[in-house]
């Protein structure tokens, strides 16, 4: 097939925007073995369309809502108009939902390529898939072995995020003070993943005798914006500077103006460590392997166990700000940029 008659698509469903972000390599590297450009259909709320707009590999961003029950149809019809309008010769799937293969199989698209497990597996062009014990692996995992499978080749395992900080900052000029800035993801999806607002307190105090930070920004959801409130308040101290009503867009900018991110596992912390900076991810509930391919450096509490889910987040008080404080000054060391704006 020559080039030019070439249009690929890849196609995500999940909702997170930390899962989104470990699927990028494998975006990536789809882009670079076919040698083109590649558009993407994903979910809303990933505000993809902000966040990826400045990678190179991406031509275009479309959004479908991949509802259930009486919706079913109605996004099955829009995946189809999306197909059709861009006359895709591929159509890759990165996990098992049925409905973007059934869409491009109903259009006679010629390459659908996807983990074909469960049901997904009939409307695939291709025999080349995941066994149906392969549900058992990560998102990334998976993904993973379906490029292997179809001789795609890996370059890069670390999810990149390159963005064009001027166009974030110009936007978001109020977060734009001067000083030392660092971050705190004082948030997460799941509630058992979030480490107590009184050890975000003491580890700031601990941090501020060292002369680390000027401010912190504390990144969260608006959804879970009585978190910042909770830690200004009961802190009492002004260098906090409350993100919560801040755009994904503000997020980046907060994010790109600190020396460093500590926070939940989350969204927020894997959006850092793709974005460069050094990021610390505070866990005691969840799986570190999990997200093995990161540069996020994880600070566990004594005694922690890989791969064991503890759905209860009065655990997070194993992890101690000590510890935590103790960690960082080892491994915060001369390397580290102090950002100044």
């Amino acid at each position: 097939m020559n080039l030019i008659d070439k249009k690929i698509c890849i196609v995500y469903t999940h909702h997170k925007l930390g899962d989104l972000i470990w699927q990028l390599p494998y975006i990536k590297a789809i882009s670079e073995h076919h040698d083109i450009k590649v558009d993407l259909i994903l979910r809303e709320k990933t505000q993809a369309k902000n966040i990826l707009k400045d990678l190179k590999h991406i031509e275009n961003i479309n959004y479908n809502n991949f509802r259930k029950g009486i919706y079913y149809w109605v996004d099955v019809w829009k995946l189809i108009k999306i197909y059709k309008r861009n006359n895709y010769s591929h159509v890759y799937i990165l996990d098992k939902v049925n409905k973007p293969a059934l869409a491009a199989k109903i259009l006679g698209i010629k390459n659908i390529i996807g983990p074909g497990i469960g049901n997904q597996k009939k409307y695939l062009t291709t025999n080349i898939t995941l066994s149906d014990n392969d549900w058992k692996l990560s998102y990334s995992e998976q993904s993973q072995k379906l490029l292997e499978l179809h001789d795609i080749k890996l370059n890069n395992q670390y999810p990149q995020i390159e963005v064009n900080i001027k166009r974030f900052n110009e936007n978001n000029s109020d977060l734009l003070i001067n000083g030392k800035k660092i971050a705190f993801g004082v948030d997460s999806f799941e509630d058992y993943k979030m480490w107590y607002e009184e050890d975000f307190i003491k580890l700031a105090d601990r941090l501020y005798e060292k002369k680390l930070f000027d401010y912190i920004y504390l990144i969260c959801g608006p959804d879970k914006s009585y978190i910042a409130k909770k830690i200004i308040e009961t802190s009492k101290k002004n260098y906090f500077i409350d993100c919560s009503q801040k755009d994904l867009t503000g997020v980046i900018t907060a994010i790109k103006n600190s020396s460093f991110f500590v926070g939940n596992n989350s969204g927020p912390l894997n959006l850092a460590s793709a974005l460069g900076v050094k990021s610390f991810g505070l866990i005691a509930n969840d799986a570190i392997s999990e997200l093995k391919y990161s540069k996020i450096q994880f600070i566990t509490p004594e005694g922690y166990k890989d791969n064991t889910w503890i759905r209860d987040r009065q655990n997070m008080k194993t992890l101690t700000s000590e510890k935590v404080f103790n960690t960082l000054i080892k491994k915060l060391d001369k390397n580290v940029p102090v950002i100044i704006t």
